[in-house]
């Protein structure tokens, strides 16, 4: 007589566990798309028992999971702890897959996941994913700029006659990944896919950053002021490597001064 029970599912904090997920299109050029690499992520995933957040239906529902086994074939994770979520997960045609591996951001996308029994317990089967997000801290954490000090970018804008201007916009928060500008109102006509060439970007006791910059949202703020600006979120395009160096010492160099202000030491 076989007294042995299946292995049980671990045990799960939504609350600690949940990750949100990032706009792809903003961090491409950190996009894998080798299977190899992918799978040599994924299995290291599945090593560490890593907890996943699996967001569906838009973004409102998710289950929290981990990889029981990843190979070329495909993918068997855990299901989650509500039985109506993993239904309505297994019915959904989009699934956007999260988590963190020290201190890396994985995120993947999953077309199905499969109800199936494994080791006489329910768990799920999915397709084997066409590209991974692998993303640093560094790469994806957003700064905010100091407000009282204002930094400013010079942006030239191609005008519809063909000329082009010089607008003087002021940053809001950069990344390794682009960063957000200010542009005053009624200066110029910004648009998503619109493209910035020659941007000019001086960070204190750091350098100059000269870079082209793709607009991926806009929208209208007011300022305490009451003056209403337009935001553009823009995306660094083909960024070179000693740029995006001068952006990461530049985030380094502000978290310090923050934490030491914190810590009292200034």
């Amino acid at each position: 007589m076989n007294n042995s029970t299946p292995p049980q599912a671990p045990v799960r904090s939504a609350s600690q566990a949940r990750v949100e997920p990032v706009p792809v299109d903003k961090y491409s050029e950190y996009l894998l798309r080798a299977r190899s690499e992918i799978l040599h992520v994924l299995r290291g995933l599945a090593e560490h028992n890593t907890l996943i957040t699996v967001h569906f239906n838009g973004g409102a529902d998710f289950i929290i999971t981990s990889l029981i086994e990843a190979t070329e074939d495909g993918l068997l994770l855990d299901v989650g702890t509500n039985g109506e979520l993993n239904r309505k997960a297994a019915a959904s045609s989009k699934l956007i897959c999260v988590t963190s591996l020290d201190k890396v951001r994985i995120q993947f996308s999953l077309p199905e996941l499969k109800p199936i029994e494994h080791q006489g317990r329910p768990a799920f089967r999915a397709p084997f994913p066409e590209s991974l997000l692998r993303l640093q801290r560094r790469e994806y954490y957003r700064l905010s700029t100091p407000m009282a000090n204002p930094i400013r970018c010079q942006v030239i804008v191609e005008l519809p006659d063909g000329g082009k201007s010089t607008v003087i916009t002021q940053l809001s928060d950069i990344s390794g990944g682009g960063m957000a500008l200010t542009f005053p109102p009624n200066s110029v006509n910004v648009t998503p896919d619109m493209e910035f060439s020659s941007c000019r970007l001086e960070l204190p006791e750091v350098g100059v950053i000269v870079g082209n910059l793709k607009v991926r949202n806009v929208f209208e703020i007011t300022l305490r002021s009451g003056i209403r600006v337009l935001r553009a979120g823009c995306q660094f395009v083909r960024l070179p490597g000693p740029m995006l160096t001068l952006v990461q010492r530049y985030i380094i160099k502000v978290e310090r001064e923050r934490k030491a202000r914190e810590s009292g030491l200034v």
